[in-house]
């Protein structure tokens, strides 16, 4: 009996090997990130991202993002905010030009904490998606709401090099998981993972740069499709704090 259990196990576990299938993607992302800092409890950051398919070149995202955030007790804070995501086909090899406008509004929490040289950074946040409505490879209607997603972020930041007591090189891992809940979630519940690897490079207290690599490994709505992408970040960060130019 244990040896047809095990059989049979074997045999299913080969068969849902079997079905999944991986499609590997190769992307550059590139990024401006702008904060705004108007007093020790409010903040407002904002992003710009064009991310882009390579071998073979086609335009796959634009990103439109801002938060609102404000310091809470201790070292947490939260947020909220919208975004804008302007949506290409994810074949770089599709003969469609469309593109599809999403509406993200959100909300997040955030809590930094030091232990030792190391600084761990958890983020909490949940958005909902409303997708503009698409009919024969055109635009209709307006915007409709499709389902909730969930994130959790783990990262920590490793300073390399230090200068007058600051920061300037600093090393960033970091893990993001994803997860769809809605009635329209059948099989892909969970939804993404995310791994980061960068160099962060301060050049004063306004401007830093950042070159990263980042996995992402994506379930599709079949639940057996994945994609697997292999990303290059280019990052610029640039501060702006009202408190200090008042000063």
């Amino acid at each position: 009996m244990k040896n047809i259990i095990l059989l049979s196990f074997l045999l299913i576990s080969k068969s849902l090997f079997a079905q999944k299938k991986v499609e590997h993607q190769q992307l550059i992302w590139y990024g401006y990130y702008n904060s705004l800092k108007f007093n020790e409890s409010w903040s407002l950051h904002s992003e710009i991202q064009e991310r882009q398919f390579y071998n073979p070149t086609a335009q796959h995202q634009l990103v439109f993002r801002s938060n609102l955030e404000r310091k809470l007790i201790d070292n947490w804070n939260t947020s909220v905010g919208m975004t804008l995501f302007l949506q290409n086909p994810n074949n770089p090899n599709s003969e469609s030009n469309l593109t599809v406008p999403e509406l993200r509004p959100d909300i997040g929490f955030n809590n930094k904490q030091k232990l030792g040289f190391i600084t761990i950074n958890h983020r909490y946040k949940a958005e909902a998606r409303f997708f503009h409505d698409v009919e024969n490879q055109k635009l209709v209607g307006g915007f409709r709401f499709s389902n909730i997603r969930l994130r959790y972020q783990l990262g920590l930041d490793f300073p390399l090099f230090k200068k007058e007591e600051k920061e300037k090189i600093i090393l960033k891992v970091k893990d993001e998981i994803m997860f769809n809940i809605g009635n329209k979630i059948v099989k892909n519940t969970f939804d993404q993972n995310r791994i980061y690897l960068a160099i962060h490079y301060k050049l004063n207290d306004s401007y830093a740069l950042e070159v990263g690599y980042m996995n992402w490994f994506q379930q599709q709505k079949t639940g057996s499709d994945y994609y697997n992408r292999d990303i290059l970040r280019l990052s610029v960060f640039h501060n702006i704090d009202f408190k200090k130019e008042k000063t």
